[in-house]
């Protein structure tokens, strides 16, 4: 009986290759986050850029009156949980990133950012993760970020970061990514994005600590796409903070952060109406009945739809009539 002759191992990978019978191997996790907090606010955070599908699921983790966490290279991803339970028992950035390398054998390829609620920051790139891989830290941010063009990347979203103190966190999170991003970020390109604060009761009527979430998995421009869903994020983190205060009957400060939330909405087309119409809710509630005539009648406007709302919504009652 004869044998077929083989054909070599190499040259058959090599053909199937040639030929797109395999596919490539898909990319490992090339990042540059930014963990961060911001102690007169209360809310801590992490922004993260990568050329990896769906970064947002990997590196962000973070708790209001905690902490935030950026696990990266070879992630550890038990380094979000683990690491912000260290710092809610008390410990530093500092002392919480050194139980969490203790314990782990591939420490070496890991690369971490920790920053506590009071500002306590520290950074981690193990002699593994591949170059250019570093991190700079300071009071209130921790920034790394590996396979990256250079240090100039780091430095460009410290630079960022501290230049606008003052502002939101999440927009001082996205500043410190896009300008990551303009001095060329990830040496192998773009894909995905994400960003993420949370805050005490930040959440939805306040039953959860997220106040921004938001990602990006899979985009040509992921940039410009967070920049867009961000915009609107913050919107919706001023409008849920005036419809926690209206659910608590705390008006007065419910309306300051709904007449804000509509200020912003302006530049936010598809939220406008019902931030409106909220507004005119609350203006109610606070004592402004023409106010609140105003807004509604201008929500209606805006979204006709909504006047089927409106014709049963209790806390419209008292101006139902003059909807009409």
């Amino acid at each position: 009986m004869t044998k077929r002759p083989r054909v070599p191992t190499l040259l058959l990978a090599l053909a199937l290759i040639a030929t797109g019978t395999l596919a490539a191997a898909p990319p490992g996790p090339s990042t540059f986050s930014i963990a961060a907090a911001d102690p007169a606010t209360g809310e801590v955070g992490v922004a993260v850029a990568s050329r990896f599908f769906a970064v947002g699921t990997v590196v962000p983790w973070a708790k209001g009156n905690v902490g935030a966490v950026a696990t990266q290279a070879s992630a550890n991803t038990s380094f979000g949980p683990d690491g912000l339970d260290l710092m809610a028992r008390g410990l530093s950035a500092e002392e919480a990133l050194k139980v969490l390398l203790r314990g782990d054998e591939g420490r070496e390829r890991r690369q971490a950012g920790l920053v506590t609620a009071s500002g306590d920051a520290a950074t981690f790139t193990g002699s593994g993760a591949n170059a250019w891989a570093g991190g700079r830290k300071g009071p209130g941010y921790a920034v790394q970020g590996n396979i990256l063009v250079g240090e100039a990347v780091v430095e460009a979203m410290e630079r960022s970061f501290l230049a606008s103190a003052g502002k939101p966190l999440a927009e001082r999170l996205l500043a410190a990514l896009a300008a990551g991003d303009a001095a060329g970020g990830d040496s192998r390109g773009r894909q995905s994005a994400a960003l993420l604060v949370c805050r005490a009761k930040g959440g939805y009527n306040g039953f959860t600590d997220r106040a921004v979430d938001v990602r990006v998995d899979d985009h040509a421009d992921p940039f410009r796409e967070l920049a867009r869903l961000v915009g609107m994020a913050v919107v919706n983190d001023l409008w849920n903070r005036g419809w926690t205060g209206f659910m608590e009957k705390r008006y007065a400060e419910a309306l300051k952060w709904q007449e804000e939330a509509t200020a912003r909405a302006e530049a936010q087309p598809a939220m406008l109406p019902e931030v409106v119409y909220d507004l005119g809710v609350i203006r109610l509630a606070a004592g402004d009945r023409a106010g609140a005539l105003e807004a509604a009648r201008r929500a209606l406007r805006l979204n006709p739809k909504l006047a089927a709302q409106a014709a049963v919504d209790p806390d419209l009652a008292a101006i139902r009539a003059e909807l009409r």
